[in-house]
C-alpha cells in the first residue's frame, strides 16, 4: 500500500543535521481505517476504500455502507486505493509507520484556496498594456481574445479572467522528513488551508536524504521509553537491596523489643520524683504555686506532705536569733 490520507495542521521550519533551515507541513494521519474492500470475484479489481476523520451529521444510509466496519460515526474523508488482493481486512486501522518513512518522495493532492474572482494578471500572470500612449485604462487589460469573421468564435480554453482557486491541485516530489504515530512532517508546501483534506501517494525514495537536527532533549525523550523498563526493574531490585541491608544492620534486641520498652526510654525524668507512698500513689494530686506561696490540693484520704506544712508553719517568721554562726575561732550565738 503506497496510498495515506491526512490533514493539514501548520506549516513551520525546521533544520537539518547540515544546518540547513527548511520549510515543512504537519500533517495529522491518525485514523485511517479500512471502511471497504473490493475484490476481483466480486467487482472485477482489487481496492479499498480508507475512511478519514469524522462527519457530524450523517444519514442512516451513509451509516448503513460503514456496518461492516464497526464504525460509530460515518468518516468525513473517503478515498478508494487501488492495492493488492488480500493486503488489508474490512476494519483494520493503517499507521503511518506501515506506509510511509523518512526519505520517501510523494504527491500530495489538495484543494487550493479560493481566491474569488480575479483578474488576468493575477489569475494567469498577464503581463498587461503599456502605461504610455494614452492607454491609461489597458493597463491590467486582457487584450484581444480571438479574430475577426474567421473563425468567428472564441476558442475553448481561452486564459481570461474568471474564478480563481477552490480546484484540485497536486503538488510532486516532496520529501517525508519525519514520521511518528500520528503525524508526518513533509518538507515543502501542500496545497490548500490549515484543516483541508490531503492525499499522499508515495513514489519513490531519496538515496541521499539528510534526517532533521535533534535537540539534546528531543534525543533523551525517544531513548527514554527504550530503557524505561529496564530502570522501573533496576530502582525495584535496588529498593529490595536497601530493605534487606536495613534489616541485617538491626540486632535481634531490637526487633523483638516491644513497643511498651520504647515508649518507656523516653519518659520524663519528673517521673522519678513523684511520690512512691502507698498514700498518694494512684490517687490525683494538683500542685499550684504563686506569689503568695504554694498550695496542696489532693483527693479523700490523701494527706499533704510534711515538706509543704513545715512550710507553710514558718510562712511569715524572721529567722531565729539563737542561729549559731561558724567562724574561724570557734561557734558562736547572736547577741554574744
Amino acid at each position: 500500500m503506497q496510498v495515506l490520507l491526512g490533514q493539514k495542521i501548520e506549516q513551520t521550519q525546521k533544520f537539518l543535521e547540515d544546518g540547513t533551515r527548511i520549510p515543512v507541513t504537519r500533517l495529522w494521519v491518525e485514523g485511517n481505517i479500512v471502511i471497504g474492500v473490493k475484490t476481483p470475484d466480486k467487482h472485477n479489481y482489487s481496492a479499498i476504500q480508507l475512511g478519514f476523520g469524522q462527519k457530524k451529521r450523517a444519514t442512516k444510509a451513509l451509516l448503513g455502507n460503514f456496518k461492516g466496519a464497526s464504525l460509530k460515526t460515518a468518516p468525513k474523508f473517503i478515498k478508494e486505493v487501488r492495492v493488492d488482493e488480500g493486503t488489508l481486512s474490512l476494519g483494520q486501522k493503517v499507521k503511518a509507520e506501515e506506509v510511509f518513512k523518512p526519505g520517501d518522495i510523494i504527491d500530495a493532492t489538495g484543494i487550493s484556496k479560493g481566491k474569488g474572482y480575479a483578474g488576468v494578471v493575477k489569475r494567469h500572470h498577464f503581463k498587461g498594456g503599456p502605461r504610455t500612449h494614452g492607454q491609461s485604462d489597458r493597463e491590467r487589460a486582457p487584450g484581444s481574445i480571438g479574430q475577426t469573421t474567421t473563425p468567428g468564435r472564441v476558442y475553448k480554453g481561452k486564459r481570461m479572467a474568471g474564478r480563481m482557486g477552490h480546484e484540485t491541485v497536486t503538488i510532486k516530489n516532496l520529501e517525508i522528513v519525519a514520521v511518528t504515530e500520528d503525524e508526518i512532517l513533509v518538507k515543502g508546501l501542500v496545497p490548500g488551508g490549515k484543516n483541508s483534506f490531503i492525499v499522499l501517494k508515495k513514489v519513490g525514495e531519496n538515496k541521499k536524504f539528510t534526517p532533521l537536527f535533534k535537540e539534546k532533549g528531543e534525543i533523551e525523550s525517544a531513548e527514554r521509553p527504550a530503557h524505561a523498563e529496564g530502570d522501573a526493574l533496576q530502582n525495584e531490585e535496588q529498593t529490595l537491596e536497601d530493605s534487606d541491608s536495613l534489616s541485617e544492620i538491626q540486632t535481634p534486641e531490637v526487633k523483638e523489643k516491644p513497643e511498651e520498652d520504647t515508649v518507656s526510654n523516653f519518659s520524663s525524668p519528673l517521673d522519678d520524683q513523684s511520690p512512691s507512698t502507698p498514700e498518694i500513689a494512684g490517687k490525683a494530686s494538683t500542685f499550684s504555686s504563686s506569689e503568695n506561696g504554694s498550695t496542696f490540693s489532693s483527693s479523700e484520704g490523701s494527706q499533704a506532705p510534711d515538706s509543704i506544712k513545715d512550710s507553710k508553719q514558718n510562712k511569715g517568721k524572721e529567722p531565729a536569733r539563737n542561729a549559731s554562726i561558724s567562724v574561724a575561732g570557734g561557734d558562736k550565738k547572736d547577741g554574744q
